[in-house]
């Protein structure tokens, strides 16, 4: 085993070349990923949850309505294991594409999974759960409301 000295200066020397601006392009060039935007983010999360075979997929606008983000999207999957596996490739899938770390909630049951990334807020339910909370009659505008049924 190195000693102490040893690798003390084995970690200088690392961090020295990850700051060093003439190696760091370079060895990063494949990582690089794009800035978001809410809209891009939302295409995604669609985009994802229908290659994934999500379910009455609805989104909703809450620019002005609400502060904690720009979009919501709720979503069904036929069981529990569809919905927590959706939940798992959509993260997946934003992290790699944007670097967005999302919160998950939920996705050990697969009942219903709350996934915050930020400008986008997604739940998504098995069918019965969905029905039974009704979120997109708390959401939707009235008019709205009555089409999505």
């Amino acid at each position: 085993m190195p000693s102490a000295r040893v690798m003390v200066a084995y970690f200088k020397e690392d961090n020295a070349l990850s700051l060093s601006t003439g190696a760091a392009p370079a060895a990063n060039a494949a990582m690089t990923t794009q800035t978001p935007t809410a809209d891009s983010t939302l295409a995604a999360v669609l985009k994802s949850l229908d290659d994934d075979k999500a379910e009455d997929i609805v989104q909703i606008d809450l620019r002005g309505k609400s502060e904690m983000g720009d979009h919501m999207v709720i979503a069904s999957g036929r069981s529990s294991r569809q919905v927590s596996s959706m939940a798992e490739k959509l993260t997946d899938r934003l992290k790699q594409t944007y670097g967005i770390l999302s919160k998950v909630e939920g996705k050990t049951t697969g009942d219903w999974v709350l996934i915050d990334t930020g400008d986008v807020v997604v739940h998504l339910f098995r069918p019965e759960v969905r029905e039974f909370y009704q979120l997109e009659k708390m959401w939707l505008d009235p008019d709205e409301a009555a089409k999505a049924d």
